[in-house]
Parts: structure tokens; sequence; C-alpha cells
């Protein structure tokens, strides 16, 4: 015999999806943006960082950090790195890498997401089953981060692109804002207003190719 479907029972909680998940689709890559916010800085400190206590992480472990830079601030990351990567992008390549730099620079601020060290080693030592896959989850809880906080961004009328200048940037970033060695750069998010209303269509797979379901 083959297993009984799951017996649905309705309850006034259905349905209560579609307002999240309308937030999904909603999110974009929006790269040309400015200086202008919709929201205060306090709001967007309230965002990152209710998102950064409620994400979830692998045993508990907690080994998000976020280090978010808001005017001159992060003008400065993105002169720094600008500079990081003039010694090392080919003098003919330069101009499409420095007009990057600017397109960055010109946004209003900047989500940086670390990974702590510190409690992934102290699971590593204490769970030495599953010492090489503590990286991998961390990388997962980050992941979730860094999505929770664009898509929250964006429901609230930024524009936002996510890069990735670790670990080239890396040394320089700590040096600067005093942050603790164990802490390793994952990913930063660059947020502002929106320069353009549409990013452009968006294109999928077809569904069929990306999803099975047994049982149902």
């Amino acid at each position: 015999m083959g297993s009984v479907p799951p017996t649905v029972t309705p309850t006034k909680e259905a349905g209560k999806a579609d307002g999240f998940l309308s937030l999904v689709k909603a999110r974009r890559t929006y790269y040309p943006l400015n200086k202008t916010l919709p929201i205060t800085a306090e709001r967007i400190q309230t965002i990152v960082s209710e998102a950064l206590q409620h994400v979830p992480s692998s045993f508990n472990s907690q080994s998000n950090r976020v280090v978010v830079l808001f005017g001159a601030e992060h003008d400065k990351l993105w002169d720094i790195t600008a500079d990081v990567l003039k010694g090392i992008v080919p003098a003919e390549q330069w101009e499409s890498t420095g007009k990057k730099m600017a397109m960055f620079r010109a946004a209003a601020g900047t989500a940086l997401f670390f990974e702590d060290q510190v409690p992934i080693e102290d699971l590593q030592a204490k769970f030495a089953l599953y010492a090489d896959r503590f990286p991998t989850w961390a990388n997962h809880s980050s992941a979730m981060l860094q999505f929770a906080v664009w898509t929250a961004l964006e429901a609230e009328g930024l524009g936002a692109n996510l890069q990735h200048y670790n670990p080239l940037v890396d040394a320089r970033i700590a040096e600067e804002w005093k942050l603790p060695t164990s802490w390793k750069l994952t990913a930063q998010l660059v947020f502002g207003g929106k320069e353009v209303a549409d990013p452009g269509e968006k294109t999928f797979q077809p569904l069929e190719e990306k999803f099975k379901v047994f049982g149902a």
C-alpha cells in the first residue's frame, strides 16, 4: 500500500504566508543607487539588528555579526576597496572597475556581514563528529541573514545589491573599524535610494526542472 496523504485541517493562519512571499517575489537587485533614503538610519538599524537577533543558526551558535556603515563611513569603505583593487586590476581594465566602485560609493550605506570564528571553532571542538560541517552551516545562517535584511530593506522602499570583495579587503576593513580578528567577512550589502524604478524583468528556469514532490 502507498502512504496516505496528510490530512489538511484549515486554520485561521492559512494564507498568512502570502504577504511574506510577496516580499520575497518583490526583492530585486538594484545597482544605480543614491544617498537619499526613504526611511531613517535608525529604522535601518532596527531592521538589521532584529534580523540579526532572530535568524536561525546551527546549534544556536549565533555566529553572525554585522557592521552598518552610513555616510562618510560608507564612502570610506568603497575608497578602501578601490585602493585595494588598484593594486590588483590591470591598468587597461581599471576604467570599468573604477566606475563600479564609484557606483557603489554613490549609495547611502553598506551592511557588512561577518561570521565570528570563535563560536564556530568552539562547536568544532565540542562536537568533533560534525567539525567539518560547522563552517558550512555558519554560511547557511549568514546567507539567511543577508536575504532577510535585503528583503526587509526593499520592503521599506530601499534598493540594494550584494557584493563580495572579501577576502581582498578583509584586513583593511578590520584595521579601519577596529574589528575583532575572529570576524570573517562574507558579504557586503550596498543600499540606498533607487535611481531606477524598475531593474528589469526577472527570468526563471522552468519550475518543473527544479521542483519535485513525493507523497502529497
